[in-house]
């Protein structure tokens, strides 16, 4: 026993010592706004909460399940600059820099994707393969089909509130097989409920499967990306690690392995990973129980006198044993209904932020706010909006005052009316229905952007071409519908039938066009030609909203040549001819 302990503390300290080193390197390489103490802690005044991660909840996507704690060796498998776009050579060293290639594989896919869906969130692969190291040693040492997909199915432990979350079930046992509580499931440790939204089809077999490789890599990488959150500063990364687990010790073992992945890895074949050996609920990680210390034997003293028996008292009549109390409901078990917060009718224009938020409080049937219970806020109907970072669905906790805000919602493009719907996890209570409306763009002004006249000749083409700009309360409204109209007179806003005309595709005459303004507000029309009848001609533009700008265009004729005189008649040919004949000779 004390061989094995004094090994467990040697152990401790060099996993202090990694931790310290990877927290610093990271802080030295990303933006400066960590610190740490001399053990690779975050200080006090820096330690996050679940408030500063930015997601409300409480359990994150694993519902803050047992991780593991093994931290990696000191000596790097191939030193170089903590920058995750080296092209340094991969290194081949020790078991615990390899990685299982179908694993490697797909993190590597997924950091690809994401680098095309959300380019901002700079996501490294070398930070989901730390996440997955944590959460299943790279799913159990690779311990998984061609496909993916894992042989020996991985589930966290029960959460039934003992020693964890108190998540009751809610997948029917679909994927941890548990009708009762819900567990972690997968090599990522998805919880079911966060799986319903946050799960993804990474190997494109049509399936969200958090048992696959692929897809629990695809998900945890946009699940870490949501809220808008980057993963090149360190206060992005910060809050999207402790959103998936809500702990410093766990921050820092994923940091750990980040930086470490980070200066080199190896591919090794699936199934001979290295898989860790300590978990967080094992006892047995960087912190020691120590051993119990028997007591020694007191000094036996001189035996007392013996004292006189007392004489046996009448025993008492035995009680009744109290019956014993049922236990309290928990949280979720004691919300009643719910209650709208602020406004449930909601109006944004298309690609605007929301200004307000949808919001649920949990009550009892008193009318008692309950805290920490989870609210499913969907949005629910032919809808492009999404919460902001690209989510339709959002599980938020209560807080102390029984509130649930979603994430502000980011209007899409799709115009019309949809609903978001507010739900208790684990509880079947009457939904919350909140209406939602996306108009399209507007302006409320336009102007010309040049000055030049617009003339042309008759059967010719303007030489200018005409370019408006949108605006919005006095800012560029881009993206705008916009109609360019020659019509007949200012009284008369149908369109002409004569005059100026644009082309179409084929190159035929049209006078009526639906067009669009540029990001920047900006609409430049079509070249516009002139048919054989001069006048002054109107062009209106309109646009959504109600802006209206309308522009003068003059046709004069065409300048007719002088005509060529005819050329002065020479003499021959103005003389005329003779008729009579010529006299002859005679030859007599």
């Amino acid at each position: 026993m004390s061989a094995h302990f004094g090994t467990r503390l040697r152990k401790g300290a060099v996993n202090t010592t990694v931790a310290a080193l990877a927290v610093a390197a990271l802080a030295a390489s990303q933006a400066p706004d960590v610190t740490a103490d001399g053990h690779g802690r975050q200080t006090a005044a820096d330690a996050p909460s679940a408030a500063d991660s930015g997601t409300g909840t409480e359990s994150g996507a694993t519902g803050n399940s047992p991780y593991y704690t093994d931290l990696p060796p000191l000596n790097s498998p191939n030193p170089a600059p903590s920058d995750s776009s080296s092209t340094a050579p991969a290194a081949t060293g020790t078991n615990e820099a390899g990685i299982p290639a179908t694993v490697l594989d797909a993190y590597k896919k997924a950091e690809a994707a994401l680098a095309q869906a959300k380019p901002g969130c700079n996501m490294p692969w070398q930070l989901l393969a730390a996440i997955g190291n944590v959460e299943s040693g790279q799913a159990g040492g690779g311990n998984v089909s061609a496909d993916g997909t894992t042989i020996t199915p991985i589930l966290g432990p029960v959460l039934n509130g003992v020693g964890f979350a108190n998540i009751s079930d809610t997948d029917n046992g679909a994927y941890d097989g548990d009708s009762t509580y819900d567990r972690a499931v997968g090599p990522m440790q998805f919880i079911p409920s966060t799986w319903a939204w946050a799960g993804r089809d990474g190997n494109g077999d049509g399936k969200k499967d958090p048992n696959n490789i692929y897809d629990a890599a695809l998900a945890a990488g946009h699940y870490l990306c949501r809220y808008d959150w980057d993963m090149s500063s360190t206060s992005g990364m910060r809050s999207a690690i402790l959103s998936y687990n809500n702990s410093t010790d766990y921050l820092n073992t994923v940091l750990s392995w980040l930086e470490y992945y980070r200066k080199g890895t190896h591919e090794v074949p699936d199934g001979s990973g290295s898989v860790p050996g300590n978990r967080s609920d094992y006892g047995t990680g960087s912190t020691p129980t120590l051993p119990s210390v028997p007591t020694a034997p007191g000094t036996p003293g001189t035996p007392a006198k013996p004292s006189t028996p007392a004489k046996p008292a009448t025993p008492a009549k035995p009680s009744t044993p109290p019956k014993p109390s049922p236990p309290a409901p928990t949280p979720t078990e004691s919300v009643h209904h719910l209650e709208y917060t602020g406004t449930t009718r909601l109006t944004a224009t298309a690609g605007s932020t929301y200004t307000d938020r949808v919001g649920a409080r949990a009550e009892t049937a008193a009318g008692k706010t309950v805290a920490k219970v989870r609210i499913r806020f969907t949005i629910v109907g032919d809808t492009d909006t999404t919460f902001t970072g690209g989510e339709t669905v959002a599980t938020i906790a209560t807080d102390s005052k029984g509130v649930a805000l979603a994430p502000a919602l980011r209007a899409g493009e799709k115009t019309g009316d949809f609903t978001v719907r507010a739900t208790v996890l684990g509880r079947t209570v009457t939904a919350l229905d909140y209406k939602a409306t996306v108009t399209a763009r507007a302006a409320d002004a336009l102007a010309r952007t040049g000055d030049a006249a617009l003339t042309c000749t008759t059967g010719g083409e303007f030489a200018t071409q005409v370019e408006v700009k949108a605006t919005y309360k006095g800012a560029a409204a881009g993206k705008v519908a916009a109609t360019a109209t020659l019509v007949k007179s200012a009284d008369d806003q149908s369109a002409n039938d004569k005059g100026p005309y644009f082309k179409d595709a084929a190159g035929n005459p049209v006078r009526t066009l639906d067009l669009q303004t540029d990001a920047n507000g900006l609409l430049t029309l079509p070249r516009l030609y002139a048919d054989d009848t001069a006048g002054t001609y109107l062009l209106r533009v309109t646009t959504t909203g109600g802006a209206t700008l309308t522009l003068e265009l003059t046709v004069t004729a065409a300048a007719t040549p002088d005509p060529t005189p005819d050329p002065a008649p020479s003499e021959s040919a103005s003389s005329p001819a003779s008729t009579e004949p010529e006299p002859t000779t005679s030859g007599s």
